[in-house]
């Protein structure tokens, strides 16, 4: 995929900055490098005009013996994943407090992010990907599955191709850029990113929930200290079809922070039927030991 470096801007003498480093294909033809490059090009210029608080600033790019390379604002502190992992070492967990005056900033610029023109999708939430600076602020990192939607949806395009990470990734993100991922791909890493937050357990991996539904055992089994509508709000977010989980961001934080919840669906008779098979049976053993009794 790449290295990330830690730089010296030497036009500022002190300033500091994370310079991302794209390795192309070395099986790829000359026609598909040079495809690949100006692709770079093109989305690069797109990042470098976002500008939000929780977002590390593109400040430039550039091309040195056929490597592209993403300079970037350096963010100091320590990722998410270093958070949960000091606290579970004291054998204890991230207050629900704490997780969500973080998730305000995340949403916040993941809102940003999703209201671009053309929306930009991050495809790779997940704590490692996440950092909290010495002055307490948010820092979404990595650009590097950011996914670029045409406004006709037509195509879509990839700065480097990649598939993210297993324990918060959707299943139709396992296709590549051959699947069909959009704003609620990264609904559903940053459900996934709060379920491990709050609970000091990864989450079952997609692929592991669609051969076993039941896997995912809801937050409020693993905390006590969760609020029920915050674990509500998180399954919701890590359901395995798109067209279950919020379709915004912001509908997403309105039930997370317990001012929306998820609107009721309509249930099938064979829904209803598989999650409640228990009394279905023994109705119908009820039912078939009163025929009898009758006709006795």
């Amino acid at each position: 995929m790449g290295s990330v470096y830690r730089a010296e801007d030497l036009r500022l003498p002190g300033r500091l900055c994370a310079i991302k480093e794209v390795i192309p294909d070395p099986h790829s033809s000359p026609e598909m490098r040079e495809q690949s490059h100006q692709q770079f090009l093109q989305e690069a210029s797109i990042l470098a005009q976002l500008d939000h608080p929780n977002l590390p600033k593109v400040s430039d790019f550039f091309s040195d013996d056929n490597r592209d390379y993403l300079v970037m604002d350096y963010v100091p502190g320590r990722d998410l994943k270093q958070w949960l992992d000091d606290t579970s070492a004291q054998n204890s967990k991230l207050s629900e407090n704490t997780v969500l005056t973080w998730a305000a900033q995340i949403i916040d610029a993941l809102s940003y992010l999703h209201r671009q023109s053309p929306p930009v999708v991050h495809r790779d939430i997940k704590p490692g990907n996440i950092k909290l600076t010495p002055d307490e602020r948010i820092k979404l990192v990595d650009f590097g599955l950011v996914k670029l939607l045409s406004s006709d949806e037509s195509r879509t395009i990839t700065v480097v191709q990649g598939r993210g990470t297993a324990l918060y990734t959707p299943l139709e993100q396992y296709g590549g850029d051959s699947g069909h991922t959009d704003v609620r791909t990264d609904i559903y890493a940053l459900g996934a990113t709060f379920y491990h937050l709050l609970t000091d357990f990864p989450p079952v991996d997609a692929k592991n929930r669609f051969l076993n539904p039941r896997a995912l055992r809801p937050p409020t089994q693993l905390n006590d200290d969760i609020s029920p509508h915050v674990s509500e709000a998180i399954l919701w977010a890590m359901e395995m079809h798109p067209d279950d989980r919020p379709q915004t961001i912001e509908q997403f934080a309105q039930a997370l922070f317990g001012r929306g919840g998820r609107p009721a669906r309509a249930v099938s008779l064979a829904d209803a039927l598989r999650a409640n098979w228990f009394v279905a049976v023994l109705a119908l053993a009820l039912f078939l030991l009163a025929l009898l009794a009758t006709l006795i």
